[in-house]
């Protein structure tokens, strides 16, 4: 295993005091979660070996420790993304890290465009499964075996029990839980109508610039992963009218409420040993 990711592992374990149950990177406009940590430990990403540092907006190159609705959560405030100019290596090097340190369970999030004509901006989706538009796979490249196999299976890549959990926690509040299938585009640009009306003929719900890489670097690592999108805008094409970034933040701050209430009871409602 890669030194740096090694390192980064013994620091965080060092600072923190525990190896937290679940990891969380969170997307654009949701990162105000880590707020409401209890007893924080705030560790920017630059006091880490081999840790870039994020450029997007919303995103803040530091993660945060602590005790959330009775669990020790793992907080990355910022994600790195292909748009950037990172490339797969450094994108999933958080994923990578999360390996070294022992947590083996993973929460995404993300801001995405609405494919399904049934959302609606400020819908919460649970993301049942992925679609990769890129050509890109982080696991191109001599394989580490320290981290997973040469080939590994994609069929449970998001956690079907983790996703039950998520799916209670929504029951219990009454919170309109959508559930669809993300599909990733390597941005910046926003997707042209023709890529959405592919999309939609493909089976994708949502679109967005990230997370399918770390989703597909946990599976590599065993780890189990959960995820859900903040529906901030709905995709090119189907309302007339243009997307801007200022949009997918701005949706983004309205929902946190909401969306904190959900991640507070699906933390209450996971089991202390989650089955794959």
């Amino acid at each position: 295993m890669n030194q740096n990711l090694i390192k980064a592992g013994e620091i965080v374990r060092e600072r923190c005091g525990f190896v937290p149950e679940i990891a969380m990177i969170l997307g654009s406009g949701l990162s105000s979660l880590a707020d409401e940590l209890e007893n924080p430990v705030v560790i920017p990403y630059s006091e880490l070996p081999g840790f870039p540092v994020s450029t997007a907006p919303g995103h803040v190159s530091e993660m945060a420790a602590g005790d959330l609705a009775g669990r020790k959560v793992l907080v990355l405030k910022g994600r790195f993304h292909y748009y950037e100019g990172y490339g797969m290596e450094q994108i999933v090097h958080p994923v990578r890290f999360l390996k070294a340190l022992g947590c083996n369970r993973l929460f995404l999030t993300n801001a995405a465009g609405g494919v399904n004509r049934e959302f609606a901006p400020g819908d919460l989706m649970l993301i049942t499964d992925h679609i990769n538009l890129t050509g890109q796979n982080p696991l191109r490249g001599e394989n580490d075996d320290d981290l997973g196999p040469r080939f590994p299976d994609m069929s449970y890549c998001w956690s079907r029990d983790m996703s039950d959990s998520l799916r209670t926690a929504a029951g219990n509040l009454n919170l309109s839980l959508r559930e669809g299938v993300y599909t990733w585009f390597t941005g910046p640009s926003f997707e042209t109508p023709a890529e959405i009306r592919m999309t939609s003929v493909l089976g994708g719900d949502a679109v967005g610039m990230s997370t399918v890489p770390e989703a597909i670097a946990a599976a590599h690592c065993g780890i189990r992963t959960a995820g859900v999108s903040c529906i901030s805008n709905m995709a090119a094409g189907i309302l007339d009218q243009p997307i801007t970034s200022e949009e997918v933040m701005e949706t983004g701050k309205q929902v946190r409420a909401e969306f904190a209430r959900l991640i507070r009871e699906f933390l209450r409602v996971l089991p202390a040993e989650e089955a794959r």
